[in-house]
């Protein structure tokens, strides 16, 4: 895996997830309830407060749990919940040190199809539907992983020029349609339930 990618706006946090299919994984873990390019900043920063180049999965896993989400919430903290967070990067790590030997890249080197590939997203911890679907359509479109079917196993994500997603993001244009895409999700999502709520309110 070496590619340049364009998730965190760093260069030398793109730089680490373009190399390291641990710090991409674990990126895309880190992506929620806080902007895209912190969370991808995040392997980076891991790193570097580890004294390394890179993340290594049996290093983090074997790590003293206090003493890991201290790291993580040193300012400028890694996620706004650097505890919890610190807690599932462990998570992530020891699965992957017993499934994998480690070896963040063997959980798609082998996938077989895009749905066998999905499966194996799924069962890795913090990992829902969602976010396995995103990060495959990820691998499907800015890292050259692609099985058979792997866009249909990404769902919507997987459609080309979706702007749905990190999925589509190579720099600040895309990025940029794609904070639009979410904030119109939001926005419907708001409506949606503003709208249930009135009803409720009216049926009483």
């Amino acid at each position: 895996m070496d590619v340049t990618l364009h998730l965190a706006q760093d260069p030398e946090a793109d730089e680490l997830l373009g190399r390291s299919p641990l710090a991409a994984l674990t990126g895309m873990l880190l992506d929620q309830q806080i902007p895209m390019e912190w969370a991808f900043k995040g392997p980076a920063t891991i790193a570097r407060r580890l004294g390394a180049d890179d993340l290594d999965a049996h290093d983090i896993a074997a790590r003293d749990p206090e003493e890991f989400a201290a790291l993580l919430a040193e300012k400028p903290a890694v996620h706004r919940y650097p505890g919890s967070m610190a807690g599932r990067v462990q998570q992530l790590c020891r699965y992957l040190v017993e499934h994998y030997d480690g070896d963040a890249e063997a959980v798609w080197r082998s996938a077989a199809t895009g749905r066998d590939l999905l499966k194996r997203l799924q069962e890795l911890p913090g990992f829902g539907k969602q976010k396995a679907q995103i990060f495959l359509a990820l691998l499907g479109k800015q890292l050259g992983v692609r099985p058979d079917g792997w866009r249909e196993a990404a769902g919507a994500y997987g459609e080309p020029d979706a702007f749905r997603s990190v999925a589509d993001i190579e720099g600040p244009e895309s990025l940029a349609k794609v904070r639009a895409h979410k904030q119109e999700m939001k926005a419907a999502a708001k409506a949606t339930k503003a709208a249930k709520a009135s009803r409720t309110t009216g049926e009483k």
